[in-house]
């Protein structure tokens, strides 16, 4: 504990910032998002509540700044994942239930894929467009790949089609909560209704 209050006050920015945020994500992950308040995270971190502040400006920055964090880590294994497979149709619809069935279980990304965190979705992410912008972080690259190759049908932006794979990703949590993962079902249904949208005519 003496150790990350050291590190804090001692005015390295990205350490200090670094070291809140790793007390914060044990703490969230110990009493749960909605229950955990900053002076519990400053317990944690060895500082004051004040300190905290010097460097999120609120709570939802810092939680905002973790689901960062966390997707991140998840998207290096969902991009392997991902460029596994040849062609962009299959690259979207495996993508979408690979990144929805692991983020769905991260007590942090869940805050952005889940319904039943709506209201404390808003208040973290509605701003910023989080969502939005990580899935466009994501896919982005993908997205550019496909149309060089012809895959992706014309007129598609990158930020439209991730504003479109964010609302997906909704849908998709609340069915994969309730029906195995691995359920065919799940491939078929964004096979015909949410590849047609992005595919060129007639390759559907």
């Amino acid at each position: 504990m003496a150790r990350r209050n050291s590190n804090v006050l001692s005015g390295d920015v990205e350490e200090a910032r670094g070291q809140i945020l790793e007390a914060a994500q044990s703490t969230f992950l110990h009493f749960g998002v909605a229950k955990t308040t900053m002076d519990d995270i400053a317990k944690s971190a060895g500082v004051s509540r004040p300190t905290i502040y010097r460097y999120f400006r609120d709570r939802d920055t810092l939680i905002a700044e973790l689901i960062r964090l966390r997707a991140r880590k998840l998207f290096v294994r969902g991009t392997k994942y991902v460029l596994e497979r040849k062609h962009f149709r299959d690259q979207v619809v495996d993508g979408l239930i690979f990144l929805v069935d692991h983020g769905r279980r991260d007590p942090l990304i869940r805050l952005i894929v889940s319904p039943e965190h709506m209201d404390l979705a808003a208040a973290v992410v509605g701003t910023s467009r989080l969502a939005s912008d990580l899935t466009l972080e994501m896919w982005g690259p993908i997205l550019d790949r496909a149309r060089e190759r012809g895959e992706l049908r014309e007129g598609i932006t990158n930020e439209a089609a991730c504003e479109w794979l964010a609302l997906v990703q909704l849908i998709l949590v609340g069915r994969l909560d309730f029906e195995d993962p691995t359920d065919p079902s799940h491939r078929q249904l964004l096979e015909t209704f949410m590849l047609p949208a992005f595919l060129p005519p007639g390759t559907v």
